[in-house]
C-alpha cells in the first residue's frame, strides 16, 4: 500500500485576523496555535504519513486552513475558488505544491466559488455544501470534473455554520457524524450518527480503525471508542476560535 501523503501549512503570525462568519471574535494565541499545529502534524508523522509543507503565506491569516484551497480525488486535484476574496491568494502556493506531487490539476473558475471545507467524500459520493462560501456555479464545475471519474455529487444546504464540514464528517466505515443542531438536513445521509459536542463533529481518518479528533470533545471520543475506533486527539482550540477544525488544517493526497 502506498504511503499516505499530507499537505499542511504552518499558521501565520497574523492568525488572529482570520475571517469570521458565525462566531464572535476571541483572542487567539499565536504561540499556542503553532504548538497545537505542531502536535497535529506529529500525529500523522508518527503513524507513517509523509507530510509535505506548503510554502508559508504569512500575509494570509487563514492560510493554515489548507483544506479550503483544494479538493483531491485520487490522483486528480481540484483547486478551488474561495468565496472569501481575502483567501484567493492562498491558491497559487497550493498549486505549486500539487505540481511537485505529480497530480493532475483542475481549477474552479470565477465567478463560481467553492471552498474545500464544503466538500465531504464518502466512497464515490461527494456531498457539497451550498454555503456562504460555495455557490451553485462552483458546485456545477466540480461535478463536471469528478462525475466522469465515477463520483456522484449531492448538494447539501448549509445555513447554520461556515462550511459543511463544520457540522459533519465521516468515519472510516462511511457513517456520517454530525452535531445535529448545526446540520440542516440529517436525512440526506443514509447512515447518520449524532455526536454530543459541536467540537466532535469533525474527524480526520488516519487509517481504517483510527480517527483524529479535537481534544475538546471528550464525550465524542468516548462514543467513537465504544464503536471500536482508536481515537487520537489534537489541541486545536485556537483554530476552533476561528471556525476551524481538524479537517481544515490538512489535505490528504493518497
Amino acid at each position: 500500500m502506498a504511503t499516505p501523503r499530507l499537505l499542511v501549512r504552518r499558521p501565520s503570525p497574523r492568525l488572529q485576523d482570520g475571517e469570521l462568519t458565525h462566531l464572535e471574535r476571541q483572542s487567539v494565541d499565536a504561540g499556542a496555535a503553532l504548538a497545537g499545529w505542531t502536535a497535529y502534524v506529529e500525529a500523522f508523522e508518527t503513524r507513517g504519513w509523509e507530510v509535505h509543507q506548503v510554502d508559508p503565506a504569512d500575509e494570509h491569516p487563514d492560510g493554515v486552513f489548507v483544506e479550503d484551497t483544494v479538493v483531491v480525488f485520487g490522483d486528480v486535484a481540484v483547486l478551488t475558488s474561495p468565496g472569501a476574496a481575502t483567501r484567493r491568494g492562498e491558491v497559487s502556493t497550493m498549486e505549486a505544491a500539487l505540481r511537485d506531487l505529480g497530480v493532475t490539476v483542475h481549477r474552479i473558475e470565477q465567478p463560481g466559488t467553492l471552498e474545500g471545507g464544503d466538500v465531504l467524500k464518502v466512497g464515490t459520493t461527494v456531498y457539497v455544501g451550498r454555503s456562504d462560501r460555495t455557490d451553485m456555479d462552483g458546485i456545477a464545475q466540480v461535478a463536471r470534473i469528478v462525475e466522469p471519474l465515477g463520483y456522484r455529487v449531492v448538494v447539501v444546504p448549509v445555513t447554520k455554520v461556515l462550511h459543511l464540514k463544520s457540522a459533519l464528517t465521516a468515519l472510516p466505515d462511511g457513517t456520517v457524524i454530525g452535531y445535529e443542531p448545526l446540520v440542516d438536513d440529517p436525512t440526506l445521509f443514509p447512515d447518520f450518527l449524532a455526536v454530543p459536542e459541536e467540537t466532535g463533529c469533525a474527524v480526520v481518518v488516519l487509517d481504517d480503525t483510527t480517527v483524529l479528533l479535537s481534544e475538546n470533545a471528550p464525550r465524542t471520543a468516548e462514543l467513537l471508542r465504544d464503536r471500536g475506533l482508536t481515537v487520537v486527539t489534537a489541541p486545536v482550540g485556537e483554530f476552533e476560535k476561528l471556525e476551524g477544525c481538524v479537517t481544515c488544517l490538512s489535505v490528504r493526497v493518497r
